[in-house]
């Protein structure tokens, strides 16, 4: 009895330290988030190993410095922010290239944005040698790439292709057909960039003799029109071409010229309207890989084009029942025999060899887990390095993999999530290693994974952190009624008591091959959901059947359905919270953005009986609002599959609204249209249904710029408080 008396009166001594400990620790605040910028995790900027091993650049200071690989020390400035004053202006560095020799440094700067990640930018030519910066070229340019000797820029202007000498005035007009609205050189039509992440539409040969380049034809791409706001009597209108879900796309077709003879021979075309997603070159500086995918994007193709006859051979094809995710790069053997690629076809995303000869393909690596990237390919040694989700669907870790020798290394240290980063030559990688209550730590490792060098380490973030009173977080999984395993990660209020009863708040995203669920630092909005903790909600996620990395049928299980499963998954963890003696389960809510926004609407809609209060920014409402690549992937046509985007959509589904919906949108847009929201509101207007709503002119679809974060999460933060 005195020995059990013993111990409780220890914990009761245990709980009053940490109620004290928390008592002295700091509230976190919305503007110390999206203000002030407290919680920032500091990078490492265009950093760059040098080809010979000994030296990497970092962007410091406005300039480019050169340090001792070694050890670590300071060698040279390589340019200055004095350097980069022409003719009185200062031109601040955003980006920058160099030649092959490294003695040619393409400079970018002072960028507009056009849509989320092409631009335009300023360019300043610098020898390493002279250390001397060459006059601005023209005004803005779009993508400004030198060529590999550092003989030649190639860029797009007024939609044609250019190619300037670095050592003269000489330009050589690739194409002169370019128009707005019409033709575009160089560069990809909108939903090109979107969807299939590229924005530059063209590459230099190995050898630098030719370049490969994309004609877009956009003429019958029906447009649509954005409303920016400015003070004026009347708003200006942008409108650009837009193809929706089973809409005309723009024609497009492959050429390759050849500097020397300013000759251009035509490659392939999309006119059975198809896609074409990729090109890159192989070892032979004649030979170009590019990729054709059919609308349905169930069918791929690969190619070999030569550059001196424009003639080309199939030598790879797949298919599959659903759809296919789109290879990023090939990987190619230094005798031209082999290819190394990544496929779905087993089952799970892995490494396949494709013998150029026979055709025949040989699985690598074996294992039900999917791999995430390839990101090098030593093919003197063949070793061949990728990251992974082998360890868990959560978490990334970097493998060394040997082809000769058949051996596997895991090469990571830490648990949580590690993205790689190589050097150009292999010889070293950056590592990026954070965990969802660590930010980022940089370091420097050779391709054995030795450690080199730590180049940040967020210390002093890491120390300020331990200042607020931040919630206990954890990971794990929980089954559903009907048998699916479902990961999820939770943050509990700091003074949790099982004793009390919580109201719980969902962050969802939800879409195909995505995740929520990562042991990575999630930057401001882990801190806002912290904040929420500390304001007494459980914060929530759960990656439902559809999100990524846990092979190809659970990701594949919303095809023609989206909305359907995930918003079943969501709802069965609503009801698998609720059912937790700590938590009140009338009051329970969901939130997120994009996709997430389109989950959230389904959850205030399917999931009325579970959700109490929804916030739904910048969402999908109905899938034939939005666009063709993206939206067909998944759903084919609305002719095709018309149940499909009818009934799991937030507006046919309007009418079962019972709890507190707050719409939030930017009134710029051009990915997620104001349409969705419109056409929502449009709709419970229609049927007599309470809602909230908050519009953002002139802000697309991040919703971001000057006080507008600290906007948009105090409106957020304000509805929850009073809602949930």
């Amino acid at each position: 009895m005195r020995k059990n008396l013993f111990f409780i009166l220890l914990a009761l001594t245990v709980s009053s330290l940490t109620i004290h400990t928390n008592a002295q620790k700091k509230e976190i605040t919305l503007e110390e988030i999206w203000q002030k910028n407290t919680f920032g995790a500091k990078g490492v900027q265009n950093f760059r190993v040098l080809k010979d091993g000994k030296r990497f650049i970092k962007q410091e200071n406005g300039g480019l410095v050169l340090y001792d690989v070694a050890s670590g020390k300071f060698i040279d400035s390589l340019i200055t922010a004095k350097n980069l004053v022409v003719n009185g202006e200062k031109y601040p560095i955003f980006n920058y290239s160099l030649s092959n020799d490294e003695n040619t440094i393409l400079i970018e700067s002072k960028p507009n944005f056009i849509y989320r990640h092409s631009y335009e930018a300023r360019v300043l030519i610098y020898n390493v040698k002279t250390k001397k910066v060459s006059g601005v070229l023209g005004s803005n340019l779009r993508y400004a790439t030198l060529s590999p000797d550092g003989k030649f820029i190639a860029f797009v202007d007024n939609n044609n292709l250019l190619i300037k000498a670095v050592d003269s005035d000489e330009i050589q007009t690739v194409t002169g057909d370019g128009s707005s609205g019409h033709i575009i050189n160089g560069a990809v039509d909108w939903v090109y960039e979107e969807e299939f992440a590229m924005s530059k539409g063209f590459e230099w040969s190995p050898n630098s003799k030719h370049i490969a380049f994309y004609k877009f034809n956009e003429l019958e791409v029906p447009q649509f029109s954005l409303e920016y706001y400015t003070g004026k009597t009347y708003p200006k209108i942008e409108t650009y071409k837009y193809p929706k879900a089973g809409e005309k796309n723009s024609l497009v077709s492959l050429h390759i010229y050849t500097v020397e003879t300013t000759e251009t021979n035509d490659i392939a075309n999309t006119s059975d309207d198809s896609y074409l997603p990729r090109i890159q070159w192989t070892h032979e500086s004649n030979e170009l890989c590019f990729q054709k995918l059919n609308r349905h994007q169930n069918n791929l193709e690969v190619f070999f084009a030569d550059a001196n006859t424009g003639k080309s051979k199939k030598i790879y094809e797949e298919k599959n029942k659903y759809y296919i995710d789109i290879n990023d790069k090939f990987y190619f053997s230094n005798d031209g025999i082999n290819m190394i690629y990544l496929s779905e076809k087993n089952g799970f995303n892995q490494i396949y060899t494709l013998d150029l000869r026979t055709g025949i393909s040989a699985l690598l690596n074996k294992g039900k887990f999917d791999i995430d990237q390839i990101h090098y390919y030593d093919a003197e040694k063949q070793i061949i390095y990728y990251t992974s989700a082998e360890v868990s669907p959560s978490e990334r870790y970097l493998y060394r993999q040997d082809l000769k020798k058949n051996i596997i290394t895991n090469l990571s240290k830490g648990k949580g999530w590690h993205s790689i980063t190589f050097s150009e030559n292999g010889q070293y990688y950056l590592n990026n290693f954070s965990t969802f209550n660590t930010p980022a730590k940089y370091t420097l490792h050779n391709s054995e994974g030795k450690e080199i060098r730590v180049l940040e380490e967020n210390k002093e973030l890491e120390k300020l952190l331990k200042e607020y009173k931040l919630g206990e977080t954890s990971f794990g999984s929980f089954n559903t009624s009907l048998g699916h395993s479902l990961n999820y990660w939770q943050i509990l209020p700091p003074d949790f008591s099982e004793n009390k009863k919580y109201p719980v708040l969902f962050f969802v995203y939800g879409g195909p091959g995505s995740q929520t669920v990562k042991n990575a630092w999630g930057g401001g909005n882990y801190m806002w959901h912290q904040y929420l903790a500390q304001k007494g909600y459980i914060v929530v996620s759960v990656d439902n059947r559809g999100t990524g990395f846990r092979g190809e049928e659970f990701k594949k299980t919303t095809y023609l359905n989206l909305g359907k499963y995930e918003i079943e998954d969501q709802i069965e963890a609503a009801k698998w919270m609720g059912d937790k003696k700590f938590v009140d389960k009338n009051r329970i809510g969901i939130w997120g953005w994009s996709y997430g926004g389109f989950m959230s609407s389904l959850g205030i809609t399917a999931g009325s009986e579970y959700f109490k209060t929804a916030i739904a920014v910048a969402p999908v409402t109905h899938w034939k609002y939005y666009d063709n690549i993206y939206t067909e992937r998944y759903m084919r046509t609305p002719d095709e599959n018309a149940d499909g985007y009818n009934l799991n959509s937030p507006i046919t589904l309007a009418d079962r609204i019972k709890g507190n919906y707050l719409l939030i949108h930017g009134m710029a847009d051009d990915n997620v249209h104001l349409q969705h929201a419109n056409e929502m509101i449009r709709t419970m207007v229609d049927k007599n249904i309470a809602f909230d709503s908050e519009y953002y002119p002139n802000k697309n679809h991040g919703i971001g710029g000057g006080n507008t974060r600290i906007h948009l999460y105090s409106k957020m933060t304000k509805f929850i408080l009073e809602k949930l």
